[in-house]
């Protein structure tokens, strides 16, 4: 979580939802086994690592696809005060996103996590995105977060604006970390030994 006071409203709720996905992960991951940690509820759900394997893929995509367009603006000195929206069709994808899912979507080939992930190497990488997203945050401080856009990660010719990408980047791991509690939660979650 950033220290500096100079992030706008909107940002600063993004990076304390940043912080706290990264303090829900560890504490989600905490003391588990590795077969806990890929134990899955059947063979359609997920496992808490493939939770987890799937958000560290996405958030890999946004932050090379964030770091160049948010250099872009800097540059070009595309500022401007806030507050930012981004519209019905924003609004209606986020409130598709939050947890608790009311729709299952099926992920994209390139965001369908592998079984069988070690907690060392999974849970380090979820919590450095989630600091890089954070530092991104504070360089996206001044831009203008309604009009600079950015490739959707899933759909390639869809374009958002800064705003709507950094709070669905929020509302994804929201979604994801929910469905890893699910599976935590669960009647026959293995148990501790």
């Amino acid at each position: 979580m950033l220290t500096t006071s100079s992030l706008s409203p909107e940002l600063a709720e993004l990076d304390r939802q940043f912080a706290a996905a990264k303090a829900l992960a560890s504490e989600l991951v905490d003391g588990l086994q590795e077969s806990q940690f890929n134990w899955r509820p059947d063979a359609h759900s997920w496992s808490m690592a493939e939770c987890l394997l799937h958000l560290n893929l996405v958030g890999d995509r946004c932050v090379r696809m964030l770091e160049p367009t948010l250099a872009d603006a800097r540059g070009r000195g595309r500022l401007a005060d806030g507050p930012f929206g981004y519209g019905w069709l924003g609004k209606w994808i986020i409130a598709h996103t939050e947890p608790p899912s009311k729709h299952k979507y099926k992920a994209p080939r390139a965001f369908t996590p592998a079984y069988g992930q070690p907690i060392a190497a999974v849970l380090p990488t979820f919590r450095r995105l989630q600091e890089q997203l954070s530092r991104q945050l504070e360089q996206a401080s001044g831009l203008d977060l309604a009009h600079i856009k950015v490739p959707a990660p899933e759909a390639r010719p869809l374009r958002f604006n800064l705003q709507f990408t950094f709070t669905w980047i929020a509302a994804h791991e929201r979604r994801h970390l929910w469905q890893a509690r699910q599976v935590r939660n669960h009647a026959a979650f293995p148990a501790f030994r």
